[in-house]
């Protein structure tokens, strides 16, 4: 990665502002893109000629293209650690020969196993990019019901393990750990866990039933896994994008080595999309600067993940890790401070729960939050009346946000429903809705393995063009270790192993002193 200038100094950069200030939605003509079989709806984003303008500017200011071009050919994306970020070569129809190779080791273990009806058990063990991309999956395509019973333990707390491994048969159980560097401290606490278990129940070799993924299989050896049952990955790949590694092996002996195949193929398609469509129809490009007209220029401070189905609830942590863990920096990738706003919070919960939980803060507050609204065209049950009023929820959210509502109209709708004008003036002030609200919405045609992919792959490009833009390094996460070394000296001084390690604030050193023992 070349060295940026200071995005807040690019002439480019004051354009893009400028336009955004002065464009509005599209009121008349909804703004479409199709992209690998997905409709991305803009009609409620500021958008004008001046601002495309800018955009196409601001692209060709930050050497886009090129950049772009590193990512899929593997070049160095990840300057602080000098790796590239291939995690797009995953997922390519035509990969590298050591991802050929694991993807077919992946794919004969799992048939393997499903042709001799092994492992009525699964014990997913991870945390993280390790954990959230199989949950995703797993409850995406598995909630009609699935022959093999498959549980999480991502958390140190001992209450997490306990249930993963609860009622379950020792001996009908395979354990997968799924750690990139082999070191994460609390997969490797809940693996030792699960290995007493399986020893307890006088396996002869638990180790025939414990599968590790990771990108130090010299690690995972050492720890005890028999070579057969190490699958890799590379440190190329972020713990962020490792659904489409080995990690997904357990969501392919939960639901299916076609789910897998059919999400890599989605986000292939979605790839294609990005490399290939002009800036003004390529959808990455324009959720990307959209999402920058929206924390940058118009100081929105988050943004709500509204999915409307709730097979997807596990979308919003998936895409919280994704966003918050690329954007949440400050500074470029020389190190300089940011002078705009990066990276917004991003949260949010299933529609139609969303509506009665905070959708009045999205609504009436002081300053709101642009919203994704994701929801499929069709259902995949039998009640067609459910999913009417699932589609009609969301676009009503949506207008609302966008339309809102005025004093006059709030005025005359409380007179119509019989109260005399002094009590509707009042009444009308609680039930005005400012609206202008940004929002975009996502469709997809039903929810698909192909159509998933392309969803997560078009989130990822977004926050590749996003970190391209701001200038920042989107394939590191320095700001977490600072805690965790932390960790281990507070674990080893309530423990009395060591003492002054580190010099602790007042109330953590008090708190210490209270736990110890």
């Amino acid at each position: 990665m070349s060295k940026v200038a200071d995005l807040s100094t690019l002439p480019a950069w004051h354009a893009f502002s400028q336009a955004v200030k002065h464009a509005m939605p599209s009121s008349t003509t909804p703004r479409i893109i199709e992209a690998a079989g997905l409709r991305l709806d803009l009609s409620a984003q500021r958008n004008s000629e001046a601002m495309q303008a800018a955009i196409e500017q601001l692209l060709e200011a930050r050497d886009f293209k090129a950049q772009r071009e590193g990512l899929f050919k593997g070049a160095i994306s990840n300057p602080t650690e000098h790796r590239p970020a291939w995690h797009t070569m995953l997922r390519a129809p035509q990969p590298i020969p050591e991802v050929a190779h694991e993807r077919q080791r992946v794919l004969e273990f799992v048939r393997r196993a499903d042709s001799e009806r092994r492992y009525r058990n699964i014990v997913h063990i991870g945390i993280g990019g390790s954990d959230w991309g199989v949950r995703l999956a797993v409850a995406a395509f598995g909630y009609a019901g699935m022959w093999r019973n498959i549980r999480y333990v991502s958390n140190i707390d001992g209450h997490a393990i306990e249930a993963g491994l609860s009622g379950l048969d020792p001996h009908e159980t395979l354990v997968v750990v799924a750690t990139k560097s082999f070191k994460t401290a609390e997969t490797l606490e809940n693996a030792a866990r699960a290995l007493e278990w399986l020893k307890s129940a006088n396996i002869t070799d638990p180790m025939n039933q414990i599968i590790g993924i990771t990108a130090n299989p010299e690690a995972a050896r050492a720890w005890g896994l028999h070579d057969a049952l190490i699958f890799r990955f590379w440190d190329w790949v972020g713990g962020r994008f490792s659904i489409w590694s080995a990690v997904g092996v357990a969501a392919g002996l939960a639901v299916g080595t076609n789910v897998m195949a059919g999400l890599q193929n989605g986000a292939t398609a979605m790839d294609q999309h990005f490399l290939s469509a002009p800036a003004a129809s390529n959808a990455p490009i324009q959720m990307a600067l959209t999402g920058i007209a929206n924390r940058s220029v118009l100081e929105y401070g988050s943004l709500n993940i509204a999915a409307y189905d709730s097979r997807l609830a596990n979308l919003i942590p998936y895409l919280q890790q994704l966003e918050m863990e690329s954007l949440g920096k400050s500074v470029d990738a020389q190190g300089n401070p940011i002078q705009v706003a990066t990276g917004p919070a991003v949260w949010g919960m299933p529609g139609t729960d969303a509506q009665h939980t905070f959708f009045q803060w999205l609504h009436q507050s002081s300053r709101g939050a642009p919203v994704d609204f994701i929801i499929c065209q069709h259902e995949d049950h039998r009640w067609k009346a459910h999913h009417r009023q699932l589609l009609a929820h969301c676009l009503a959210q949506r207008e609302a946000l966008l339309k809102g509502k005025t004093l006059e109209q709030a005025t005359a709708e409380c007179i119509t429903q019989g109260l005399d004008p002094k009590q509707a003036e009042e009444l009308a002030k609680h039930q005005t809705l400012p609206g202008g609200r940004p929002s975009n919405l996502i469709v997809l045609p039903r929810l698909t393995p192909f159509a998933l992919g392309a969803l997560l792959a078009l989130y990822e490009h977004k926050v590749f063009v996003q970190g391209v833009i701001w200038g920042l390094n989107p394939f590191d996460q320095w700001g977490v270790e600072y805690g965790k070394q932390l960790a281990l000296d507070i674990y080893a001084e309530l423990h009395d192993l060591r003492s002054g390690l580190s010099e602790h604030d007042a109330s953590t050193a008090y708190w210490i002193e209270q736990f110890k023992g």
